[in-house]
């Protein structure tokens, strides 16, 4: 036959295919600046915060946010912030959990570092676990950050850390360079005016790369990416690896005419009918040495057909 379905890429693509579209129902967020222990981390982080804060609402849609920095930012309020959202969260919803600050590991636990009592990853994963949305995302953006992963991953959720392993402690540089991603249109890789976990991801990684060398200095964080429930964590998610799959489908901000089209009730389901097909077509492509060139061709083009008449729907 000349081709071979590598079973095991078809299963996930199937399976991703079957989760609810990108922009359908409530997206919730909830972003935390935990403990600075000094004055300039103190004020970085919160900043770092109350700037997500400030981008996730004026990116359009249906959009339920929770910001804890401060004085707010304690284990009680999380908890009580993340009960909030298993509340209110339908299986149709998108749900992203952002951490900002230090983390601590010691061999066998991470703790996120708070006002007054710390968070384990066990205690957050349990807290997760308990909401329905069908697509989640956790950017663990702390040090020692990459200790949480194993506790955290899940299927449907894709996992962020800005360290490879919870032993690399030292303050991290990538939340910053996750929350530029978010305002950056450059971020946008693919000129969709989505910008998705995976490519927030990209863009984060590579800054956070840049900075070493620039100041020439040994990297101390390596962010990692799993987002299959039960794979190994990647620096570079792909089809060699088949992560990054659920990160490409979680639009984390929309911007120019998307973002428009998110803040217009009428057009949302028309939003979610492109993003939808937008993954379709990049799953095609991901298989595209899986199956005859002919009926890739033809699935290829019926669906930029598609796409097409849903942007002249959204452009009215």
């Amino acid at each position: 036959m000349g081709y071979r379905l590598d079973m095991g890429r078809l299963k996930n693509t199937v399976a991703l295919a079957l989760l609810p579209a990108l922009a359908q129902g409530a997206a919730h967020f909830v972003t935390v600046a935990g403990l600075g222990g000094e004055a300039e981390y103190e004020q970085r982080f919160t900043s770092l915060a109350k700037e997500a804060d400030k981008i996730l609402r004026g990116s359009g849609g249906d959009n339920r946010i929770h910001t804890l920095s401060g004085p707010d930012a304690t284990r009680e309020k999380l908890s009580g912030a993340l009960a909030a959202v298993a509340k209110e969260a339908k299986p149709d919803d998108q749900f992203a959990l952002l951490l900002i600050g230090h983390g601590s590991f010691d061999g066998s636990d991470y703790k996120f570092n708070l006002k007054g009592p710390d968070v384990t990853a066990i205690e957050l994963a349990a807290m997760c676990d308990r909401i329905q949305a069908g697509k989640q995302l956790v950017v663990n953006a702390t040090s020692a950050s990459g200790g949480s992963l194993h506790a955290l991953q899940r299927a449907n959720r894709a996992v962020i850390t800005a360290t490879k392993s919870g032993t690399e402690k030292n303050a991290t540089v990538f939340a910053r360079y996750w929350v530029e991603a978010l305002r950056d249109p450059n971020a946008d890789t693919d000129k969709n005016e989505a910008i998705s976990a995976l490519e927030a991801y990209r863009f984060a990684d590579q800054k956070t790369t840049n900075f070493y060398e620039t100041a020439k200095r040994l990297a101390t964080e390596h962010p990692m990416l799993e987002d299959t429930g039960n794979g190994e964590a990647t620096r570079t998610p792909g089809k060699d690896n088949d992560q990054g799959m659920l990160a490409a489908r979680i639009a984390v901000v929309r911007i120019g005419a998307a973002q428009k089209a998110a803040a217009d009730p009428a057009k949302r389901e028309l939003l979610a009918k492109k993003e939808a097909l937008e993954v379709e077509i990049d799953a095609l492509k991901r298989d595209k040495a899986a199956m005859p060139t002919a009926e890739y061709r033809k699935k290829l083009a019926s669906l930029l057909l598609g796409l097409a008449k849903l942007q002249e729907e959204i452009d009215k």
